[in-house]
């Protein structure tokens, strides 16, 4: 966090808002453009100088996004590349060489979209238990596995990956992170269709893949704690506080107004029930955004996810139920690619599905109360005999 007072820090936010604006011409592409925001530290105010940021406080990011706004200048819209902003770029500037920090131009202009490469078939809940090898050859390290649930695997250009560089000691000391290149020879993506009818998610089988050593992030062995500061900014990045009455409320809310027809007093108690709960919900992100401003966001953040998997799927129900038979109504359940994921700019049957994945996405709600409980509420842990024996004598 920076020592400068908070009016400083605004002044120079101001100051790169002002040289940015001047930078920027009616000729540029959209990609140039997000570029001289880059170059200017006005991606992510609060990365060092240099990586994109100023150094700021990362309370200022309201102010410095607003600031942009009021300049008109045009930043990238952040649901092409989820993974990029809110989970590789925060893991890269906090663990990244030199060298591997200029990919954060690319992840913020749009030139490299990012996939999280975590999960697999045997590891999902138990991340520390993943199966994927990464054996050291030379330079490169050859990786072979498969991984699932990976959220835009068919449209990304890198990934972050979690693999098993060592069996010979506990799961949770054998693991290394890496950058991988989705269009590397032994990449194979195959789309899984969801309860939608849409294939977001995919499985993705590695078979001798090479990754240069120098795309390690971090030291060998020291993946396990890298990939906590992703999840902790995955679910920070899931839950966290929207606008007042934005995201679903909002949407419910509206359909309350537009559909007198079907109110009655037990649809309302049930409307301010959860209006309550998720403002409760977004002051609990304001919270959370200023814990933010002293370092890496922590274990709280599976609070946010908590209350944003709980809030939504009530909603999406309640929605359902306000609009009578036309919430019923449901457009195509072909099989499609969507390039992003929305829950507001959708119908409501879309909506009501799509939010039962949210309680297994960044975390199941059953791991995520195991967080809470035990590292955030101090509370005795679940008994594990696994975790001083070496993963290669693990019952398979």
């Amino acid at each position: 966090m920076s020592a400068e007072p908070l009016s400083a820090q605004q002044r120079r936010i101001d100051e790169a808002v002002a040289a940015a604006q001047a930078a920027t011409t009616d000729g540029m592409s959209a990609g140039e453009r997000y570029g001289v925001l880059y170059d200017h530290g006005l991606a992510w105010v609060n990365f060092p100088a240099g990586d994109g940021g100023l150094g700021v406080s990362t309370s200022l990011r309201e102010y410095a996004a607003q600031q942009v706004a009021a300049a008109g200048l045009e930043t990238p819209p952040r649901g092409s590349n989820t993974i990029g902003f809110g989970m590789a770029g925060p893991t890269i500037v906090a663990y990244g060489t030199t060298e591997q920090k200029k990919i954060l131009r690319d992840i913020y202009t749009l030139d490299t979209i990012f996939c999280q490469l975590f999960s697999e078939p045997g590891a999902g809940s138990d991340l520390a238990a993943v199966a994927t090898r990464a054996v050291a050859e030379g330079d490169v390290y050859k990786v072979s596995g498969q991984k699932v649930w990976t959220s835009g695997a068919q449209n990304a250009d890198m990934a972050i990956l979690v693999a098993r560089t060592d069996t010979s000691v506990p799961k949770h000391q054998g693991l290394s992170y890496f950058l991988i290149d989705m269009h590397a020879p032994g990449v194979e993506v195959r789309g899984l269709r969801q309860i939608t009818g849409e294939a977001e998610f995919n499985e993705v089988f590695l078979t001798d893949v090479e990754v240069p050593a120098a795309n390690m992030l971090g030291e060998p062995g020291q993946g396990w704690k890298v990939a906590n500061t992703t999840l902790n900014n995955e679910r920070v990045a899931i839950g966290g506080g929207s606008p007042r009455e934005g995201g679903m409320i909002g949407v419910v809310a509206q359909a309350w107004r537009d559909h007198p027809e079907y109110r009655d007093p037990l649809l309302q108690d049930r409307l301010l029930e959860l209006w309550v709960e998720v403002e409760v919900a977004r002051m609990m992100g304001e919270r959370l955004s200023q814990k933010l401003a002293a370092g890496q966001p922590g274990p709280e953040g599976s609070g946010a996810k908590l209350s944003f998997a709980l809030n939504n799927q009530e909603l999406s129900s309640l929605d359902i139920t306000l609009r009578g038979v036309d919430g019923l109504r449901y457009d195509t359940y072909e099989m499609r690619r969507p390039s992003e994921y929305s829950m507001t700019g959708r119908i409501p049957g879309y909506r009501y599905l799509r939010a039962k994945g949210n309680s297994i996405e960044g975390g199941t709600s059953e791991i995520i109360r195991n967080i809470i409980s035990e590292r955030v509420l101090g509370l005795p842990g679940e008994h594990r005999v696994d975790k001083d024996v070496a993963f290669k004598d693990l019952p398979k």
